[in-house]
């Protein structure tokens, strides 16, 4: 059983809790322990979120040490290298492109820095996902994150029918059809 050490980092009311929901439930259906943790602070005000799911043969705490992370999901390019730093050496970084500055940046004291891309190719596997933009085309703009689970599941070794039944457990019946679809756009893609 190869465990896994995952950091996602976002900004609040992207979906991030949920998204940390389904994969524990991945993880407990797949036979693993798992631990997760949120941490949402002023989420509700468009701040940033982040949390971090461990699953292995036993788990004893939800934190994960700087360097550990095998994987590190940005729901948000800026927030995604701001928890670059959790990733292992050639860990993989998935990341919706999808911009939302952060205050500073809308009042125009900082700018929202263009480099991003460049340095997390440089050290990491990157993963870029214009996750809305595809979730547009599906109708649904709230499966963006699905598609940032397909690239993950695609890195995974859990069965693909696991990720599915997470999946319809999980979100709302009425988007499950396009959930699973985004889901496998990059999960056959990879």
């Amino acid at each position: 059983m190869k465990s896994y050490n995952i950091i996602l980092a976002g900004v609040g009311g992207q979906g991030l809790v949920l998204t940390t929901k389904i994969l524990a439930e991945v993880a407990l259906k797949a036979g693993y322990s798992v631990k997760t943790n949120d941490v949402i602070g002023l989420s509700q005000r468009g701040g940033k979120v982040w949390g971090s799911v461990k699953m292995d043969s036993e788990v004893f705490s939800p934190n994960i040490a700087v360097g550990q992370a095998d994987f590190v999901i940005g729901f948000e390019p800026l927030e995604a290298y701001r928890h670059c730093y959790f990733l292992r050496k050639k860990g993989t970084i998935i990341v919706n492109t999808h911009k939302i500055p952060p205050i500073p940046v809308m009042f125009e004291q900082v700018a929202y820095p263009e480099d991003i891309y460049e340095k997390l190719d440089a050290e990491y596997e990157l993963v870029k996902i214009e996750a809305v933009e595809e979730a547009m085309k599906l109708g649904n703009v709230k499966v963006a994150n699905t598609f940032l689970l397909g690239a993950l599941a695609s890195r995974m070794m859990i069965d693909k029918s696991i990720w599915i039944e997470a999946i319809s457990e999980n979100v709302p019946r009425k988007t499950v059809e396009a959930n699973l679809k985004a889901f496998d756009a990059y999960f056959e893609k990879q």
